[in-house]
This record gives structure tokens, sequence and C-alpha cells, in this order.
């Protein structure tokens, strides 16, 4: 069996115990993952997420940012502390 065909003939438990092993590091026994295991866990995880997945479900997914209206431009945050003025001070 390659690699493509055991990615489509597995089974959404599977899946999900691989995702959930790659978010713990450790196996479902809890012997944790090699880093080798780890890269090669989360690419069949998104792989199966590609061909059994809708795009707002997979791995990664981040959703657009919704449009900015006009005229209402997001403006930097200014991290200096504001001078205080002579008649605050007292």
């Amino acid at each position: 069996m390659d690699y493509r065909s055991a990615i489509e003939d597995m089974t959404s438990e599977t899946y999900e115990r691989l995702k959930r092993a790659v978010e713990i590091g450790k196996w479902p026994d809890g012997k944790p993952l090699t880093p080798e295991q780890r890269e090669a866990t989360l690419q069949a995880v998104i792989a199966w997420g590609e061909l059994h997945l809708e795009e707002a479900k997979r791995v990664g997914f981040l959703p657009p940012k919704p449009a900015v209206p006009d005229g209402d431009e997001p403006r930097p945050l200014n991290w200096r502390p504001q001078e205080r003025k002579e008649s605050e001070s007292r």
C-alpha cells in the first residue's frame, strides 16, 4: 500500500488519534513522539484533512479577516506613556 492509499483509507478515528498525539506529543499509550514521528504524523493529519474535511475544519485553518469599512482604518497602538499635564501631576 502506498502513502496516498493509506491516507485515503484512514478512518476518522485514526485521524483523531493521530491529531491528538501531535497536539500532546504522546502516543495513546503515553510514549512520547520522536521529532521524526511528530513530523510524519502531522503530515498524515494534514493530508487526511485535505482529502476528507471541508476547509474550515482542517488543521491550521485561519478564517479570513473581516473587511475594514472605509474611513475606519485601524490605528497603531502607542506603547509610550503619554506625557502628564502639569495640572494632572498634583
